[in-house]
Formats: C-alpha cells, structure tokens, sequence
C-alpha cells in the first residue's frame, strides 16, 4: 500500500471539489484546476476531505493512488496559495524584462532571447538579473521555470547562465598553465 497515498487531503474554507466520474475540478480563490483520474484510481469525498484509494492492491495502482494523492493536493495548495520558483541570472550583460506576456532575455547570443508565457503563468522580474515564476498549476510552473533556464544553463568555470536560487553551481579549475 501507498503510504502517501493512505493519508486523506484537507480542504480549506473558501477551496470547493467537484468530483465527476473520471475529473476533479478544484476552485478556489486563485483559480480553478482540473485533472482527469484514471480507472486504477478511486477517487471519494467527505465532509472536508478527499480520499484516494486503489482499484486493487496491485504495485502500479499502488503507485498511481500515491501519484494522484499527491497531485490533487498540489492542486488544493494551488487554488489557495500558489507555487513560484526563483531564478537567477549570472553574466555580464545578462538581463531580463517582461513586456505583456512576453519575456525578453539577453543572454550573450547575437539576439535577443523571445519566450511566450504559457497561459496562467506570471513572472516577476526584480532587478533585471531575477526573475520569480508564479501560478497555480506547480507543474507548469516548474516546467516554465526549467524551459528559460534551458537558454542559458550555468556553465561550471565562471558560474554564468541561469541558475535556480537555491541550486549551487560546482565551479571547475581553469586551465593550470605553466
């Protein structure tokens, strides 16, 4: 059995559920999510919680029960407190600024780095060289994250590129010389 998948999910005041037969849709002051469960999961609700449990006590539906478990909470934490992850840029004449929907990067390269924010995605950026990713949905938020520090990913000599804030950059020698 899933030990994460054993535990039930809290809901806040202001955060409804709707349960239909194979979608769950969560609203809540944020915004609203929704996420289709496959037929190796049972999804069921109470007064306050919601339960996720394994069609039968099979590894794989074992592993699903503990999967959904931990994506429908990330969906609750979402509506009401949102995900963000931080990014920070290292590099003489790197910068960032956001126009619209649109984030505009100069990262060394003949030309400026263009890239479309997905939908319900906002991104903050603070003295041109962090930017913070915010929204509701923790995986898109971690994929738009890992999407602009693909542009210029830290190279280990000098430390430049775009590094998560918490990530730590293992620095190399140079070349020894004489």
């Amino acid at each position: 059995m899933s030990r994460i998948g054993k535990k039930p999910i809290q809901i806040p005041g202001g955060v409804t559920v709707d349960l239909k037969k194979d979608q769950i849709s969560v609203k809540g002051p944020k915004g609203q999510l929704e996420r289709s469960i496959p037929e190796t999961v049972l999804v069921s609700m109470e007064a306050d919680t919601v339960n996720v449990a394994a069609v039968e006590s099979v590894r794989r539906n074992t592993a699903m029960q503990g999967l959904y478990r931990s994506l429908i909470a990330n969906m609750v934490d979402g509506v009401t407190t949102g995900f963000s992850k931080i990014l920070e840029i290292n590099g003489v004449g790197y910068r960032a600024d956001v126009k619209g929907s649109v984030l505009n990067l100069a990262l060394g390269y003949s030309h400026p780095v263009e890239y479309q924010l997905p939908k319900g995605i906002s991104v903050e950026v603070e003295k041109q060289t962090r930017l913070t990713v915010s929204g509701i949905d923790k995986e898109l938020v971690g994929a738009t994250a890992a999407k602009i520090r693909s542009f210029r990913e830290p190279e280990p000599y000098k430390g430049k590129g775009i590094k998560y804030a918490d990530e730590h950059i293992l620095r190399k020698a140079g070349k020894a010389g004489k």
